[in-house]
């Protein structure tokens, strides 16, 4: 495999609560990420970022002298961030020493999964309704929001403007939970009691599953079991629990609610992409079984308007890595297929 002199490959590396996947990018290629090169970490293996770094250098047998490291947390003056639900602090001209790189960029992992977005082809994505999948354009003003639970719940926006994308990097997982339903409350209610404030971070992630069923078990009246998030999701596809069905219903509920509140606050009309490890998992009761776009629609005098927003699943299985393939071009400032 050859590349241009000029041209070098670039280690991307997207960096959550619980695991870090690697892989190279290369400018020459018209793929994003090179064939081979994705490998994924555990992060309470390793004391540090740049400890996993060189293990990855080190079992794929790759190098890079740039870096571009997609971050689960909010990043400071574009040089450090403390990563959400993680131990590691980053600064981006220490870990540059410490590699000897040239060039070290972080950005907000939901940056990268904004951007993502804009290299995604059809078969990476399912649509969650009956509308089709959105085309974004390079001609025409678009706003999309990205929302997605893993670890956390993350919330990003990709803007197209004058034939440029950007991103709108937030936190807006941490924005409270705001309950519409009877159901709604009353899980508020103990959730609140047990946590003070409830973010929607709080039961639309991986550990919110688990906080969810413990809401479910309460107002049922029963005695919640010690459930992993995977041990709820089996039981409710297996149709052998019917609280843990009853929870991941609500679960596809109250996610509609939070993507559809993000629309109004984002002035995202063009679309929204849901993204994160639990989609795939979750996706039939998002198409079908949870009631997802009923409440997404459900906003009251806007519910006309929210009815033609397209909803989308993330299918690939790298989008983080595929976004910062995506911000690493940006950087070279070498453009990139709108489709």
């Amino acid at each position: 495999m050859s590349f241009s002199a000029s041209a070098a490959p670039t280690l991307l590396a997207d960096l959550g609560g619980t695991n870090v996947r690697f892989a190279l990018t290369h400018p020459d290629r018209s793929a994003p990420l090179l064939d081979g090169s994705v490998r994924r970490y555990r992060v309470k293996d390793f004391t540090s970022l740049a400890e996993a770094i060189r293990q990855y250098f080190s079992d794929s047998g790759l190098s890079a002298s740039r870096a571009v490291i997609a971050a689960a947390g909010r990043i400071s003056d574009g040089e450090t961030v403390k990563i959400t639900n993680n131990p590691w602090s980053i600064v981006a001209h220490k870990l540059q020493a410490e590699l000897g790189m040239d060039s070290v960029h972080l950005a907000n992992d939901f940056a990268a999964q904004s951007m993502a977005v804009t290299l995604l082809k059809p078969a990476d994505l399912v649509s969650v309704g009956s509308l089709p999948i959105p085309v974004i354009s390079g001609r025409e003003e678009q706003t999309f929001a990205i929302v997605g639970p893993g670890t956390g719940l993350g919330v990003g926006g990709l803007l197209m403007r004058e034939g440029k994308a950007s991103v709108l990097q937030s936190e807006g997982g941490h924005a409270g939970f705001a309950a519409h339903s009877p159901e709604d409350i009353e899980i508020l209610n103990y959730l609140n009691q047990r946590f003070g404030r409830v973010s929607n971070e709080r039961l639309i992630c991986g550990q919110g599953l688990v906080n969810l069923y413990d809401a479910v078990c309460n107002i049922a009246g029963k005695t919640p079991e010690p459930l992993q998030p995977e041990d709820i999701t089996q039981r409710a596809e297996a149709g052998s629990d019917p609280i843990c069905v009853r929870t991941v219903e609500t679960f596809a509920g109250i996610f509609g609610s939070v993507a559809g509140d993000l629309v109004l606050t984002m002035g995202a009309w063009d679309g929204v992409y849901l993204t994160g490890g639990l989609i795939p998992i979750l996706l039939p009761w998002l198409e079908r079984r949870g009631h997802f776009r009923e409440r997404f629609e459900a906003k009251g005098r806007f519910r006309d308007t929210m009815e033609h927003i397209p909803t989308q699943a993330i299918m690939n299985p790298e989008p983080g890595l595929v976004g910062a393939a995506a911000l690493a071009m940006m950087e070279l400032d070498k453009s990139f297929p709108l489709k």
